[in-house]
Order: structure tokens, then sequence, then C-alpha cells
């Protein structure tokens, strides 16, 4: 039942942050799309999330987007391309307590298009996920990553914070 909750209130706030309708769907998920499929808002007014105030760095049309990660006074920069991913990125800039809030990753060594600005290494976007808890090896800075401290193939920053999400 925790599930369906967060659920619905993960679904609202993706609503009210997106501006999208909602429309029934037979399978809801945990984590809401931002297209049709969308499951309705089951929980009585009362129980539904305050609408998101926080507005993007830049206007988000919904192509991909580029979020700023801030970890311990760092920042680093993620493509998202999933529609998924990118309503949690926009949860998490406006405050969403309840939202996954790490992003989790393969660290991918090279340039991506200068994304990632002043590092050689990007996340892989199509392994993106935001999670609320992982394991503690890919926890670090993003200076641990590019210093090769970080052990595991993947980056997941205990500590980070979605501080901009701007238009790919």
């Amino acid at each position: 039942m925790h599930l369906l909750a967060r659920a619905t209130l993960l679904g609202a706030l993706v609503l009210a942050a997106c501006s999208a309708p909602a429309s029934s769907s037979p399978d809801a998920s945990p984590v809401p799309s931002t297209g049709p499929g969308v499951p309705s808002d089951s929980a009585a007014p009362s129980e539904a999330a305050p609408s998101a105030s926080v507005a993007p760095s830049g206007p988000v049309t919904g192509g991909p987007v580029i979020a700023t990660v801030e970890v311990v006074e760092e920042q680093y920069r993620i493509l998202i391309t999933d529609p998924n991913d990118i309503a949690i990125a926009l949860q998490l800039l406006a405050g969403d307590p309840l939202a996954p809030r790490i992003p989790n990753g393969l660290v991918v060594r090279g340039d991506d298009g200068g994304v990632n600005t002043g590092y050689s290494w990007h996340i892989d976007p199509e392994s993106l996920e935001f999670a609320d808890f992982t394991i503690e090896v890919c926890d670090g800075r993003p200076s641990d990553v590019e210093a090769g401290a970080i052990s595991g193939e993947r980056f997941c920053p205990w500590t980070a914070e979605i501080v901009a999400v701007d238009p790919a």
C-alpha cells in the first residue's frame, strides 16, 4: 500500500510540474510517465500532494534535459533522456521529499559532447536511474570519480541535490 500511495503522490507532482493531463491506466507503475497512460490520481483531494512551485532553470519542453547535480560543494551534469527520470529530476528540483533522490548511473570515461563540462567522464543516460538507497561503493564526489577513487562502475552520490534542470 505504501508503494501505491507513493505512486499516487509522484503522479500528482509530475502532473503539476509538467502540466500534463491525467488519463486512466489499468497498470499503475511506481514511477509515473509524462504522457498517455499516466495513472489517474486515486487519492482524495486532502491526500494529494501540493503542486510544485519551483520552475526549471530554463524551459523544459519534453525532450532530453541536462540536470546539474551538487555533491558536497562540487557539481557535475547528467544528460537525462528518459521521461520518467526527467519527471523525477523536476520533482527533486521542486523539493519533493518523497522522490528518489540519488542519481545512479554507469560511469563512462571520455567526453560526452560537453554535458559534464570539466570532467573526463559522464554518466551513460541509458543506465541512469534515481534510487532511494544504493550501495556505498558508488558513493562519493565528482572529483572522486575523476581521480578513479570510486571502485565500482557506477556513481551514486548519496548527498546529491538537483540544482538545475535545463533543455539539452
